[in-house]
């Protein structure tokens, strides 16, 4: 462990409003008294961190009224961990492509500024990390601030809504009573996933495609996770359905180097065949998100089975062969 790591333990503890004693520290950071008393040293002259000792106690503490009066005290940046560098610029970009309007709006840009001063620190001092690392999207899709807000409000007041919504794939505008149960950013997108009263049924909402929200003063009916990953999250992808089959894929030797380090779902089953190919087994319940990512991969994937998604695969090829003017 780094004296920075260290330092960042104690100051941790020591915030928590605790009195922290010698034995606890010298366990929990295996370190010798002479180098625990070098670590307070330097979090307390070099750092300006108000740490006192309190005989009575036999321990350390920090002196809040200090803190409120004296000079403020800021440890150096730790590097962050691939997971938190993605959570924070995740955060970024989230924030970023939000419709700043309505109530949030003016919170947005205090939290931009805190998540840049996060990503520099640790880092080289002419470092700039929202710049050196970023997080490229495609085909994300903006959302209307106010209307994601009210659906955020709803879900956690436990509250139904009404909600205006353009149904895209057959361009038509419906009225939905829903009782939202979670809201879900998939693929750069956000969806809401909620029990449609209408139909009687959960259903999943792009977030980008409601164009009015009313919520309303009535409780919202609470569907069991069970429930809600059996119908939703079961299948591939974004589209639901309680019935699932299973796609057998077969990646040739090159695309597996790559294929088989993706994720593509959380239940997938991958293995490599005697040619060095990658086969893999991915459950759907719904085929078209999955006849997407498989064309991305012609002519370097071959649908093993069900008979009906290579039907439907070579169906959309044979449309784009024509739309090209190319299906003799």
């Amino acid at each position: 462990m780094t004296q920075t790591d260290r330092l960042y333990k104690l100051e941790r503890w020591l915030a928590g409003g605790r009195c922290v004693t010698r034995e606890f520290l010298l366990r929990e950071l295996e370190v010798s008294a002479s180098t625990l008393k070098r670590d307070i040293a330097k979090l307390r002259d070099h750092y300006n961190a108000p740490v006192e000792w309190d005989a009575a106690r036999g321990g350390w503490y920090l002196n809040r009224e200090a803190t409120s009066v004296g000079p403020q005290y800021e440890l150096p940046g730790l590097w962050f961990s691939a997971d938190e560098i993605h959570a924070l610029l995740t955060m970024q970009h989230l924030l970023a492509h939000l419709d700043a309007g309505g109530f949030l709006g003016p919170h947005i840009e205090p939290l931009m500024k805190r998540l840049h001063q996060l990503l520099g620190s640790g880092a080289p001092p002419k470092a700039n990390v929202a710049r050196q690392i970023r997080m490229q999207t495609v085909g994300a899709r903006r959302v209307h601030l106010p209307h994601f807000q009210a659906l955020g409000s709803a879900l956690l007041r436990r509250q139904r809504a009404v909600i205006r919504h353009r149904s895209r794939s057959r361009d038509e505008i419906s009225e939905r009573e829903v009782s939202p149960q979670r809201l879900v950013h998939y693929r750069d997108n956000w969806y809401l996933d909620a029990w449609c009263h209408w139909r009687g049924a959960l259903r999943s909402f792009s977030v980008d495609a409601v164009e009015q929200v009313r919520v309303l003063d009535r409780a919202a009916i609470d569907i069991a996770d069970a429930e809600l990953d059996e119908v939703l999250g079961a299948g591939y992808g974004i589209f639901a359905g309680r019935e699932v089959r299973w796609a057998t894929l077969r990646f040739s030797a090159e695309r597996a180097r790559w294929v088989a380090a993706e994720r593509w779902h959380p239940d997938q089953h991958g293995r490599w065949d005697a040619e060095g190919r990658w086969l893999l087994d991915v459950p759907y319940a719904d085929p078209r998100e999955l006849v997407m990512d498989i064309l991305r991969h012609v002519p370097e994937v071959e649908v093993i089975g069900p008979e009906e998604l290579q039907v439907e695969v070579v169906r959309r090829l044979r449309q784009g062969l024509r739309a090209q003017g190319l299906d003799g």
